[in-house]
């Protein structure tokens, strides 16, 4: 089943790395509509890894990818060729980046990345709620370390925007969070187009307690310096985007706008997966632990994207992430104040025409 399920998959992104650029997204979906199922004959996560096992060989048989042509945007500082983007997830040790590159995604972010190689937490740890189009997952940070995440970096044949998301191993306590991140960032400093620091994930017991106000200013303050240092070491500026969650009240959100501009933060990515169930009450898994994304977060991470763009009235970038499920979804992101766009769940569901088709709504958007 693993060997046809390859064999499949590479068939399909062989097929849409030479699909010709005016063709209809739809081609894709049907190509992704006969792989579909014998993915999710798999558990969730050995599907997943049979998909980055794919799009890892892909990437080495196949000719560097480039971006679907679409109105470039400046963000941070650097010119995204278009504005969608993979979301932190889905290759955490940056093993496909060369296969991801060849869906026509605008920029790459890989990781959640951490100083040391860490499991993760106990599997079963993923799971799919296809009538809801969504998953849940715990699965913790699991990765293989900042080293080897750097080293495949370097191998790869990739030459767009890369942002790496880095985090705090399960292991080191609160009170020495900082040091985790100081020290993922100055590793992947030279390798990274911008670096993602992830306070948001509910998967790291006590995490999310960094996002509030006493936590966050002297973490944003300690990474602002350290990167001072970095610019200087490396004669290059990398920007710093902060990821938050989309469980935050109204006043949260409020605090966490007035720390990215009393900060000078690049970007702020809105947002990971949820806690809350409400969209998902009685659809099977629903009642797992874990973070929710997909189709039922789209409202809610929206709202946050809609409230932070009213707070930072154009003074910090938005990276929206989701519930993007179509292209509809996609506008609706920018509409609410976003500059660029990420997918991660619904290309479980849809496939990778789910890219194009993003590109293309957007584009018409812009």
């Amino acid at each position: 089943m693993l060997k046809i399920a390859v064999f499949l998959l590479l068939f399909f992104f062989s097929c849409i790395s030479i699909v010709p650029s005016g063709a209809s997204h739809y081609n894709c979906y049907m190509l992704y509509d006969l792989v579909r199922p014998f993915l999710f004959s798999l558990d969730p996560e050995t599907a997943h890894e049979t998909a980055i096992a794919a799009l890892r060989v892909a990437g080495r048989l196949l000719p560097a990818g480039r971006p679907r042509a679409a109105n470039p945007v400046e963000v941070m500082g650097l010119a995204f060729p278009n504005r969608i983007g993979l979301a932190a997830g889905l290759d955490k040790n940056g093993e496909a980046i060369d296969g991801l590159a060849l869906m026509g995604f605008g920029f790459l972010e890989i990781g959640t990345v951490t100083p040391r190689a860490q499991p993760g937490n106990p599997r079963p740890r993923m799971f799919r709620l296809p009538k809801a189009r969504a998953i849940i997952n715990r699965m913790g940070f699991n990765n293989q370390g900042v080293d080897a995440l750097v080293a495949n970096v370097r191998t790869s044949k990739y030459k767009g925007i890369l942002g790496i998301n880095i985090g705090k191993n399960a292991d080191t306590p609160m009170e020495r969070a900082t040091d985790d991140y100081l020290v993922a960032l100055e590793k992947v400093y030279a390798v990274a187009s911008y670096v993602a620091v992830n306070i948001s994930s509910p998967n790291t017991k006590s995490l999310r307690q960094l996002q509030g106000a006493s936590e966050l200013d002297p973490l944003l303050a300690r990474l602002k310096e350290a990167r001072h240092r970095l610019a200087e070491h490396h004669g290059r500026y990398v920007p710093l985007a902060l990821k938050i969650a989309p469980d935050l009240d109204a006043a949260g959100i409020s605090d966490i706008a007035d720390a990215l501009r009393r900060h000078r933060i690049d970007a702020v990515i809105a947002t990971n997966t949820t806690l809350t169930r409400d969209k998902v009450e009685g659809v099977r898994h629903a009642d797992q632990a874990g973070g929710l994304s997909g189709e039922p977060l789209l409202e809610a991470s929206t709202a946050v994207v809609r409230q932070l763009a009213r707070e930072l009235a154009g003074e910090v970038p938005i990276i929206a992430a989701g519930g993007v499920l179509d292209g509809a979804g996609a506008c609706a992101k920018l509409e609410a104040g976003a500059s660029l766009v990420q997918l991660m769940s619904g290309l479980v569901f849809r496939g990778p025409g789910l890219v194009r088709e993003c590109v293309e709504a957007t584009d018409v958007l812009a």
